[in-house]
């Protein structure tokens, strides 16, 4: 009944993004700047997405599975630009479909798995953009912050709500090669669909040397005791430091060599608990061939002798030490991630796979494994499917991780 029901939804789904995409597209708007704030208005464009998604998962210390039907809607206009300013405006809405088989938080007892997709209605961007100066880009208003892997600033865009930021940035390219960005956080919207009140300062500087291998240098400064993030402090207000070089050298056509180096370091910062005190690190390398690539990499959260451990709490979690997102406060014995990362794009059809095994930083837990698989299918320009797998084991049972699978078909219209 439950694979009936899915098929279903996810025909009349299909339906509905398929006569969207069926609609005339060809009118194009006009080009260039506007001569009147209203005619930059008028001028501008739609946007639009549909993101329906039927999630599943299968938790070992709950005595029922549990089944989400949601749907994400992101509805929007963008201005074109008049006297170099141009504005941003974006409403989400996200609902369940049916019966609620499962729980949005985990802080609350269910028989269910938590399925943490709250419904939730809020201006996703609204934003005012000034580019009047060359090279130059001054953006004010709730937005997006997206900086290099998504590891240290990101917008956890797996989640139906995604985390934004109501923050002032500027950006700069004015010296070549080099990507200066600046900006300040007051506000966060978590994937919760609450607001943490921030005082966040973020510095990132990255330099092209060579095609497609860049060097960064960064700092973000976090004045926010509530970062979101469960690790027993009053005040987790913290500072990371970092450097990240990464990229592609060409071997011989079309095999390239891939890299990654990364070390940062977290502090306290502000009036944060003194016992913030950790490192970061990643290295890893690959191996692609046109679109085929395999990698390995070990990524470490370290921890301060079992007091603390590297947090992230502005980062896109999801994408990293798997996605049935055990971690995304990591415990405070720290996390070692050993992984394979296997990619291929085959016509419309990519596969993307990664296999982790974790162990704790201090005192060497055994924290268990983890198989990732997600099949992505192009199925016109604008409607993307997607079927995704996690799928962990746990280890020692101090660690205190219960066997997790999930899985998750997704629908992706863009207008």
């Amino acid at each position: 009944m439950r694979w009936a029901k899915l098929a279903a939804w996810t025909l009349a789904c299909l339906l509905v993004s398929n006569a969207a995409a069926a609609e005339d597209q060809s009118e194009s708007q006009a080009e260039g700047p506007a001569a009147t704030p209203i005619d930059a208005i008028e001028g501008g464009g739609l946007l639009l997405q549909l993101r329906p998604r039927y999630a599943h998962v299968d938790q070992a210390d709950k005595p029922k599975d549990a089944d989400a039907y949601t749907m994400r809607t992101l509805l929007g206009w963008q201005s074109r630009p008049w006297e170099g300013l141009s504005g941003t405006a974006q409403l989400l809405n996200v609902g369940h479909l049916g019966a609620q088989h499962y729980t949005v938080s985990t802080s609350v007892p269910s028989p269910y798995p938590a399925v943490k997709e709250p419904d939730n209605t809020d201006f996703n961007h609204l934003f005012l953009d000034y580019s009047g100066l060359r090279d130059t880009l001054f953006r004010v208003g709730r937005q997006d912050l997206i900086l290099d892997n998504e590891r240290m600033v990101g917008i956890k865009n797996f989640s139906q709500t995604p985390q934004v930021f109501d923050a002032a940035i500027l950006t700069n390219r004015s010296l070549s090669g080099t990507d200066l960005f600046l900006g300040y956080m007051w506000r966060e919207r978590t994937t919760s669909a609450t607001l943490l009140g921030s005082a966040t300062w973020l510095f990132n500087v990255r330099r092209t040397f060579a095609p497609g291998s860049f060097l960064t240098g960064y700092a973000y400064l976090q004045d926010q005791p509530n970062t979101g993030q469960n690790t027993g402090f009053n005040d987790n207000s913290n500072k990371i430091l970092g450097l990240r070089l990464d990229g592609a050298q060409p071997i011989r056509e079309p095999w390239q060599a891939l890299y990654t180096v990364e070390l940062a370091r977290q502090n306290s910062y502000a009036d944060g608990d003194s016992r913030i005190d950790a490192s970061y690190s990643r290295v890893g390398a690959g191996i692609q061939w046109k679109q085929v690539y395999l990698r390995a990499d070990q990524e470490r959260l370290g921890s301060n002798g079992g007091a603390y451990a590297f947090q992230t709490p502005i980062g896109s979690t999801h994408s990293f030490q798997g996605w049935a997102d055990l971690f995304t406060t990591t415990p405070r014995q720290g996390v070692r991630d050993r992984f394979a990362t296997l990619g291929a794009k085959m016509q419309s059809l990519t596969l993307y796979s990664e296999y982790h095994s974790f162990r704790s930083d201090f005192d060497d837990l055994d924290l268990g494994n983890e198989l990732d698989v997600r099949l992505s299918y192009l199925a016109m320009k604008s409607l993307v499917a997607q079927l995704e797998l996690a799928d962990y084991r746990a280890g020692d049972p101090a660690a205190g991780q219960p066997d997790t699978r999930k899985i998750w078909l997704t629908l992706i219209y863009n207008y």
